[in-house]
């Protein structure tokens, strides 16, 4: 039988995350800072310690064990897909503020920008890096509380309605863009009119004027309340930035806890605020075009982008027939899919059967049971890496715990 390693994993502090959430979640004191991310996986930029079975502490990194014995950790399926690398990263996000206005890269994009970069010099982790690795990037999230996104572009005719009535110079040429091409076309064109007006002089005015009329509408009982309220709420959280008003040529979309989404590469979108459980090929390439604090690189964001009007994307779900309420969620990429397991005492239920799992329980006191009887008790927040030579998988007793895999 071969063990399973429990980890010891990274918060990112970016600014628009939660104090309290993710500590919450782990059981930890809370030190004031922003808890935005807990990575946990093999990315290089931080990669989740292992403790070896009996040691106090961890004192290997989880890249560096996948990368020694490839076919044990990942199975021989996963390893000649992929390589010796975890290919995928899974992520607790807890966000108090809007992250930035992004997108995510395609294959030969990523591996472009990457070599781009390396040749002109930028080194590992550098803040004026776009590509930090050289993969795509496709997401899912999962809602765990309530949670707001805006996901990829409106129909040109819904984005002439919101901006209806808008003043300023800005809106005005994006108002004319939309009617002159009611296609892809004119939907790009009035998104880079947007995202290439941040930094100029009179930009703050323009996008001022626009969110003042924007806040009238909205104060006189607007038919499209909630659109026009995510515009102020972004104004108010980045002033002047012309991000806020590119909302409005976005799909707004809420999740309640269990609903998902999933994000292709070249998707423009931006996560608004909630507690969910995201997973993604293993990348950390994000284009940003606004509401940030980070780097801005739009020229990389308009290259990489689709701005095809579509609805945003549900994943494929499966609902288990057995004991507890088990969903499964599965999106159009080889790199990961998620299982959820809700259960109660004396319920349990199988994980998939094989390839590289991480196990995070979210709730409770579960034990996973491995095939040959092992058992292996899990804490609130305490998580683990079950590499495919473990084989078969349960997950037994009260608790709420969700696992990574690769399809």
């Amino acid at each position: 039988m071969a063990e399973l390693y429990p980890l010891e994993n990274t918060i990112q502090h970016y600014d628009w995350g939660s104090p309290t959430r993710i500590h919450e979640l782990l059981g930890s004191s809370p030190d004031g800072l922003p808890a935005a991310e807990l990575w946990l996986g093999a990315h290089p930029s931080a990669p989740s310690r292992v403790r070896p079975p009996g040691a106090p502490d961890a004192s290997d990194s989880l890249l560096e064990l996948v990368r020694r014995d490839p076919d044990r950790m990942l199975g021989r399926r996963v390893a000649d897909e992929f390589g010796p690398r975890l290919p995928y990263l899974l992520k607790v996000l807890a966000a108090d503020r809007a992250l930035s206005l992004q997108v995510h890269p395609r294959p030969h994009a990523a591996r472009a920008g990457f070599i781009r970069e390396n040749l002109e010099g930028l080194p590992a982790g550098s803040p004026l890096r776009s590509f930090h690795d050289d993969q795509h990037k496709p997401e899912m999230v999962v809602a765990l509380t309530e949670f707001d996104a805006l996901a990829g572009m409106r129909p040109p005719r819904a984005a002439l309605a919101l901006i209806d009535g808008l003043e300023g110079r800005l809106v005005d040429a994006v108002r004319e863009a939309l009617r002159g091409s009611r296609s892809t076309t004119g939907v790009r064109e009035a998104f880079s009119l947007l995202v290439a007006a941040r930094g100029r002089a009179d930009c703050r005015a323009d996008v001022a004027a626009a969110v003042e009329s924007v806040r009238a509408r909205h104060a006189a009982g607007s038919p499209t309340e909630r659109a026009d309220a995510t515009v102020l709420l972004l104004a108010e959280q980045h002033p002047g930035d012309p991000g806020a008003i590119a909302s409005l040529l976005l799909n707004r979309v809420t999740l309640e806890p269990g609903q998902a989404l999933f994000l292709p590469p070249g998707e423009v979108h931006a996560y608004v605020g909630g507690l969910g459980i995201e997973v993604m090929a293993s990348s950390d390439n994000v284009l940003r075009a606004g509401l940030t604090s980070k780097r801005v690189d739009t020229a990389a964001l308009l290259e990489c982008a689709s701005f095809q009007p579509r609805p945003p994307t549900a994943p494929d779900v499966d609902v288990s027939e057995g004991p507890g309420h088990v969903v499964s969620y599965r999106s159009p990429v080889r790199e990961f899919a998620l299982t959820l397991a809700d259960l109660a005492d004396g319920e349990s239920a199988a994980l998939h059967p094989e390839g590289p799992r991480i196990v995070l329980s979210l709730e409770g006191a579960p034990t996973l049971v491995s095939q040959d009887g092992t058992e292996h008790p899990l804490k609130h927040g305490d998580s683990c890496f079950v590499p495919d030579a473990a084989g078969a998988l349960e997950v037994v007793g009260a608790g709420h715990v969700v696992c990574a895999w690769v399809p």
